[in-house]
């Protein structure tokens, strides 16, 4: 077990001013935590466990790696073509490659992209990450339940609904709390998918402005044969229409080619497709009352994995359907414990260094 990280280990890396170095030590970050609270609650994934595969993923974005990483994934589907990605980068000619990363960096607004993802990943990590490591340090020698020191660590977080209230992760320490006391295994998994799902309408409604940002289609907002006109006509309202259909379809088009999440064990998803991986034994057949209760109001299609796929990442309830079941699929799924980095790379962190290779 490495150390735990504290909050001071956070608030030192969200200081970090490139935000690139940042990432990678957000999700490193991520990992040590994700090990603690593995041990802390005798479970495998918590909601960390899954920030840093997210955060890893974020960084994608940051590095504006997004094109670069598509062209692998559309080349890399049979031996044949996989031989050709290895080939490509010598064979195309400069300008050709130029032009096919212009032409994808129009779509996707590359630099926008990059700037919202490393805003929406500073924000979660400073405040989550920081509530993490203060449970963790608070709650490390407890041996029994302590019920006082939990309410004492409760009424610390602020009331009421996000994205300025914190009762989503005063519910989800609680069920941590509760499964790090519970002997049962099938109770305690349950416990813990809970606590994970609680803190995903936290986290997704705060990172809700930096998601549109990030996935904010280069559609005009003025028409110049419109510009003149100084009141309301039904043209105008028609080309209201039309750009917000316009942005609709582009939002489309991005979450599918380029929303993925990629697993340790070479598990890659396509956010845009339904999850296939079955419910793991623990969690096949739900009991919890309040977990039942949350499911309902986030998943339209309980106990099934139909049309888990979203349409539109920007949008927050399809965004939340597909995160639940996703807890819910790889919740014992124990290669995502795996570290995100090399330890040569982890070393070139803490030495404030940016890593080489694959990151």
């Amino acid at each position: 077990m490495p150390p735990t990280p504290t909050t001071d280990d956070v608030a030192r890396i969200a200081a970090h001013p490139d935000p690139v170095l940042r990432n990678l030590m957000i999700t490193h970050c991520y990992h040590e935590l994700s090990l603690a609270m593995a041990h802390h609650t005798r479970g495998t994934a918590t909601w960390c466990t899954f920030a840093v595969w997210a955060s890893k993923q974020v960084g994608q974005t940051i590095r504006q790696e997004d094109p670069h990483r598509l062209t692998e994934r559309l080349l890399a589907t049979t031996p044949l073509t996989r031989l050709a990605t290895r080939a490509l980068p010598h064979a195309l000619p400069r300008g050709v490659r130029h032009l096919a990363h212009r032409a994808i960096a129009t779509l996707t607004r590359l630099d926008t992209a990059s700037t919202a993802a490393a805003a929406g990943n500073l924000k979660v990590f400073t405040e989550i990450a920081h509530e993490f490591a203060r449970f963790l340090t608070e709650f490390a020698d407890e041996t029994t339940p302590d019920h006082t020191r939990l309410a004492a660590f409760r009424a610390t977080l602020r009331p009421g609904p996000p994205p300025e209230g914190q009762d989503h992760l005063a519910n989800a320490f609680t069920r941590y709390h509760h499964a790090r006391h519970t002997d049962d295994p099938r109770t305690r998994a349950e416990l813990i998918l809970l606590a994970n799902i609680e803190i995903g309408p936290h986290e997704q409604t705060r990172l809700q402005p930096e998601i549109a940002a990030a996935l904010a289609a280069p559609i005009p907002t003025h028409w110049p044969l419109l510009r003149h006109i100084p009141f309301p006509t039904p043209l105008h309202t028609a080309a209201d229409t039309l750009t917000n259909l316009a942005r609709t379809h582009t939002r489309r088009a991005i979450t599918t080619l380029l929303m993925t999440l990629t697993l340790p064990d070479t598990t890659h998803l396509d956010l845009s497709d339904d999850l296939t991986t079955p419910f793991p034994p623990p969690l096949a057949h739900l009991t919890n009352p309040e977990l039942l209760a949350l499911l309902h109001q986030v998943d339209p299609t309980p106990d099934n994995l139909a049309d888990t796929a979203a349409r539109d990442w920007s949008d927050l309830p399809d965004r939340m359907h597909y995160i639940a079941d996703m807890f819910r699929c790889y919740a014992t799924h124990h290669p995502l414990l795996t570290p995100p980095f090399t330890p040569d790379q982890v070393a070139a962190l803490t030495a404030g260094h940016l890593p080489t290779g694959r990151l």
